[in-house]
């Protein structure tokens, strides 16, 4: 699933289109992970898009009408920018025609979703209202991460993962975070001191903005609108490293919640 750094850098791929009026919309597919509401997306033609931004692993587009398209690319979701003669393929399930481009919503998993509101209830929206912090606002602080962590039973993986309390970290970037913390994903919240949390907190800032000047990472599905593939996974320390070793000592894999979460046990306490 694509995670904050490549939502971000999906987002920055974008910008191209800034300023840019649909001129027709094309929708192949009735149901995503939600009902596609094809009439009001048909208020965005003939109108620009002002600006394009990212709330934690949403795409956010504002057009002058007021109108803003939410876009979740969920597990195989891409957005893809390509000249106005080139044919949709399979998968390609809503297509914004501008003069010279398209914007097209490939997703063969269908567990993405594309909403419209108006962009003056953006902030209500149930799964917006519910976010935590973003992991790369300044408001993110050791005060409040301790406060939500402090008395957790909750393995500290998991809690990295919740986006109710921290918005925009996925599985990947919690290994990595762990990893770079030197922080066991085996420890419960509640064992943590405040210092582990401000080294954590320290980390996520890392991690994220590496990643992003990577250009995200691309290990299964993900892609830039323009095809650039990232690049941080070559950086990985730890994710999809299992036997590895670092500094002499091994790489191991274990699942968590269902997840693979992998860790250096000698080096991560």
């Amino acid at each position: 699933m694509p995670e904050l750094p490549e939502v971000e850098t999906t987002v920055k791929s974008l910008n191209i289109l800034k300023n840019k009026k649909v001129i027709n919309l094309e929708i192949h597919v009735k149901k995503l992970r939600y009902l596609v509401p094809h009439l009001y997306l048909k208020n965005i033609v003939n109108y620009k898009i002002i600006n394009l931004r990212r709330i934690a692993k949403y795409i956010v587009i504002d057009f002058d009408n007021v109108k803003s398209v939410i876009i979740h690319l969920g597990m195989s979701g891409r957005l893809k920018i390509v000249k106005s003669n080139v044919s949709i393929t399979k998968h390609d399930h809503v297509v914004l025609k501008f003069k010279n481009h398209k914007l097209i919503f490939n997703d063969p998993r269908r567990f993405g979703f594309v909403d419209i509101v108006k962009s003056e209830n953006i902030a209500n929206i149930s799964y917006i209202k519910k976010l935590g912090i973003d992991a790369l606002d300044k408001q993110l602080s050791e005060d409040y991460l301790y406060n939500k962590f402090k008395s957790s039973q909750v393995l500290i993986k998991q809690l990295l993962l919740n986006q109710y309390i921290v918005a925009g970290i996925g599985n990947i970037y919690a290994c990595e975070i762990l990893y770079d913390a030197k922080i066991s994903p085996l420890r419960k919240g509640r064992s943590l001191k405040k210092s582990h949390i401000g080294t954590i907190l320290k980390s996520i800032r890392k991690i994220m903005k590496k990643a992003i000047k990577y250009g995200g990472s691309s290990i299964n599905d993900y892609v830039s609108p323009d095809g650039t593939l990232g690049n941080f996974q070559k950086n990985f320390k730890v994710y999809g490293r299992e036997g590895y070793k670092i500094n002499g000592y091994e790489i191991k894999k274990v699942i968590l919640y269902g997840r693979s979460t992998f860790f250096c046990p000698n080096i991560q306490k």
